[in-house]
């Protein structure tokens, strides 16, 4: 089961009112409790009205909760680029209903387990920064659907050759992971510290070593 679908089910669990044990419930999903810790941590700070504590138990008071809801990830786009907008009104009300919104859409977009804290600590980035990535989504999302090299430029005047693998959300801030072909290695770049995205010639084909399995299996 992904996480996202585990903290839907864990949402509906708790709304029945009754206490359940941290122990019980990782037990039915077949997680670790340290992960069913952080999944409840993870509820309450998106704003689930989730009360309990470790070794007693946890529940979930009646709250406003809307249908599951399928985004394309242009919709998301739209979402996030409304989003940093109001993070940046000098309305206060507004700012703060953009944070409150903006962390409980990061609670349930897709995650990588091995990056979760990394994930939590990206958080506390401003608006600003995940506004100025929106300007290279496009082409990367285009290049790693075409398998398409690209060269990169960051703001520190790195420059790098890459096959880009995929693209992750952590809470406003947007990391692009990639095979580096002048480091002959795999690399991770944050979205908003890349200066500029070219398209190079010629496609890439799936190489042993040079996977996104093959990073999986590295961290495993």
């Amino acid at each position: 089961m992904k996480r996202t679908e585990r903290l839907y089910a864990l949402i509906e669990i708790l709304k029945d009112g009754e206490l359940h044990r941290a122990e019980d419930l990782a037990e039915r999903f077949g997680v670790s409790l340290r992960t069913m810790y952080r999944d409840m941590d993870m509820l309450a700070a998106s704003g689930i009205p989730v009360e309990g504590e470790r070794g007693r138990g946890y529940s979930a008071r009646a709250a406003i909760t809307l249908p599951p809801l399928n985004l394309t990830e242009e919709e998301l786009d739209v979402l996030l680029v409304t989003l940093a907008a109001a993070g940046q009104s000098s309305d206060e009300a507004l700012r703060t209903a953009a944070v409150s919104l903006a962390e409980k859409i990061d609670a349930v977009l897709p995650e990588d387990h091995r990056a979760a804290p990394k994930a939590m600590n990206f958080a506390a980035y401003p608006f600003a920064e995940s506004a100025y990535a929106f300007q290279h989504l496009t082409n990367l999302r285009g290049a790693i659907r075409a398998k398409q090299r690209i060269a990169i430029t960051t703001v520190s005047g790195a420059a790098h050759d890459l096959r880009p693998l995929k693209l992750d959300y952590w809470g406003r801030v947007w990391s692009l992971t990639a095979w580096v072909e002048d480091l002959s290695d795999f690399g991770t770049f944050r979205v908003d510290q890349i200066e500029t995205v070219r398209i190079l010639p010629g496609l890439f084909v799936d190489e042993p070593g040079k996977t996104l399995a093959d990073l999986d299996r590295r961290a495993s």
